[in-house]
Order: C-alpha cells, then sequence, then structure tokens
C-alpha cells in the first residue's frame, strides 16, 4: 500500500512521470488508452483523492471567492451568506467567509492576504470602523474582482448592491411622527459608515419635513459594545426630555433597547415607540413584537454573487462600476 496517495506516488509506481498520470487523470488525448486504463486502476486502488486546491493553483485560480463580513451574529449577514452560497454552488465555487468584527485592521489584514490569489473574487461588507479605503486598492491592481454589498463605500467605482437606507428610514421616521411621537431619536452605530449616514439623513429629511411637529430630536451615537450601548440608552431614558420613539439603526441594538426599557418600566409602545433595522426571524415573538425594516438580505447576498460571477466571467465588463439597489420594506407590528 503507498502511503500518502498523491500524483507523485502514483508516478512513482507506475514508473511514469507526473505530467502523465496527470494527463491520464485528466482523460487527455495526449496519453494513450492503455496507459490511461493502467493509472486510473491503480488510482482507484488506491483510493486516490484529487486534490482541487492544488489543481487550481496550476490553472491560476482557486475555484473560490471570499466573503468579507462584520460578524456572523446579525441576522442580515446569517441570510446573505445563504444567498452567495446558492450562486457559488450553481458555479462549482467554494465561500470562504471572513469575520472583521467591525475592526478596520482585520480588514486590511484580510485583504492583503487576498493578494496571493487566494479566491478569485471578493464579496465586502465594510466594517463600521473603516473610514477610508485606500487599503481596497491593492485588490484592484491584481486585478481580483470586487464587489461590495450593504456597507458600501460612496468613493469606489466598483459593483455595489445596497438597500434604500435614506427613503426608508424617512418613511420610517414619518410612520413614528404619524404615530404621535414628538421626541424621536436615531441610534447610530458608525461614524464612517455610508449606510448609517444614509439612514441619518433619511431621519433628519422627516424631522425637518415635521419640525411644526417636533419638541425634540436626538441622535444617539452608540457603540460595537452592547454593554456600553445599554448605558448610553439608559441615560438617554432617565433625561427629562427622553425619546418617546427610537429608530435603531442595526439590529443590535435591539436588545439593550428592550432591557433599558425593562429595568426602567416603560411601556412599550406606550411610552416608546420602538423600530429597528432587523431581519431577525424572532422579532414576531418578542414582547411586544418588534417593527422592523427589513432589508432583502438573501437577494442582495444572490445579486452581490451574481455581478461578482459575471465580473470573474469577464463576460460584461460594462456592469464593472453597477449599483444595483434593493429596497427594503416596513414591517409594522405591536412595538409602535
Amino acid at each position: 500500500m503507498i502511503e500518502n496517495t498523491n500524483i507523485r506516488a502514483l508516478a512513482k509506481a507506475l514508473n511514469l512521470s507526473i505530467g502523465t498520470v496527470s494527463k491520464a487523470l485528466r482523460n487527455s488525448h495526449e496519453i494513450s488508452a492503455q496507459t490511461k486504463e493502467k493509472v486510473i486502476a491503480l488510482a482507484k486502488e488506491l483510493n486516490y483523492i484529487p486534490n482541487p486546491y492544488a489543481s487550481s493553483l496550476r490553472r491560476k485560480k482557486s475555484n473560490t471567492i471570499g466573503v468579507v463580513i462584520p460578524e456572523v451574529a446579525d441576522s442580515f449577514f446569517s441570510h446573505a451568506i445563504k444567498g452567495i452560497e446558492l450562486i457559488a454552488q450553481k458555479k462549482g465555487y467554494h465561500v470562504l467567509v471572513y469575520l472583521t468584527y467591525e475592526s478596520f485592521g482585520k480588514e486590511e489584514a484580510i485583504l492583503k492576504e487576498f493578494n496571493s490569489g487566494r479566491v478569485d473574487g471578493v464579496l465586502l461588507s465594510l466594517a463600521s470602523e473603516t473610514a477610508k479605503s485606500n487599503h481596497i486598492d491593492s485588490l484592484a491592481s491584481k486585478d481580483i474582482p470586487l464587489v461590495f454589498f450593504d456597507r458600501v463605500p460612496d468613493d469606489k467605482d466598483t459593483c455595489k448592491v445596497s438597500t434604500n437606507d435614506f427613503e426608508i428610514c424617512f418613511d420610517a421616521t414619518n410612520y413614528l411622527i404619524e404615530k404621535g411621537c414628538r421626541r424621536p431619536a436615531y441610534l447610530s452605530i458608525s461614524k464612517h459608515l455610508s449606510i448609517n449616514r444614509k439612514r441619518m439623513e433619511g431621519f433628519k429629511k422627516s424631522i425637518e419635513k415635521n419640525k411644526d411637529k417636533i419638541k425634540n430630536s436626538q441622535i444617539i451615537q452608540c457603540s460595537n459594545d452592547n454593554t456600553k450601548n445599554y448605558e448610553i440608552i439608559k441615560k438617554a431614558m432617565q433625561r427629562r426630555n427622553s425619546p418617546d420613539g427610537i429608530i435603531a439603526s442595526v439590529e443590535k441594538l435591539t436588545t439593550p433597547v428592550y432591557l433599558v426599557c425593562k429595568d426602567l418600566n416603560i411601556a412599550i409602545p406606550q411610552k416608546l415607540k420602538v423600530i429597528s433595522f432587523s431581519n431577525l426571524e424572532t422579532a414576531v415573538i418578542l414582547n411586544p413584537s418588534l417593527t422592523t425594516i427589513t432589508q432583502p438580505a438573501f437577494e442582495m447576498g444572490k445579486k452581490a454573487a451574481e455581478l461578482l460571477f459575471k465580473l470573474i466571467e469577464k463576460k460584461k465588463q460594462q456592469q464593472k462600476n453597477e449599483h444595483v439597489i434593493i429596497p427594503s420594506t416596513l414591517t409594522i407590528r405591536e412595538s409602535t
């Protein structure tokens, strides 16, 4: 029995060159039928399993795409990955998921690693700490296709898939005001992300439109640490002009909002109405059930993957700078 059965071991056992064995396994016309039979028979006998990564390196192709996201705890990204995997599997590609944990440094290191040719293309959703995008230029210099999704930069000319962040937050704020909120607040998660700025701009635009109805409005800057967020929200709710309506810019802020209301005996929605950007399937069983701005996560992931494979296959170069916007929906539940 040959140990560590690979092409080299097969070649040695058959007294053939590695190139001849490789071609025989690929059913090349350059190799005689007799030699192919000998190679295939021994490969079966020794349970030879091809190494797809090694062969892909020889072809200068990895058949792998990299997906770089801030976290998997957010249900948006878990749904988006399902959409990405659907397309990748159809194309016969593997998906490698990398987490930045909202760190610019980790994001920079991951993209630097991709320069070695480990992946054929990259899908990227920016970390909340990412204030600049110069580190992304190295991928372009290596001709590695890149598509941004959800958290996209404003200053990069490349394919992007996002949602209607400004419009949907404008509509959600209007809805809170229609329901009687006079002191609405927006919970911000990042000073750098384009999607956060657009959502905040939608909030501000609605406040401006309804200024005759508004007594007080706030932008509350939160963090990536939910323990700190609890304290930040608690202080805001203990002030004299505490919010009577909240729009949480990301899903992770829902938990501290509900915990603060529980600990301070603030009734939702009687004293505080709550809307959150969220794809949580459990939103319907929260007490009270949560009104959500639901992003089309699966569709966004799927579309981003489709655009990436078009770039990889170089079928439609004119789509290099395409920006696809897939609308979100406001789903009304008991929290408002």
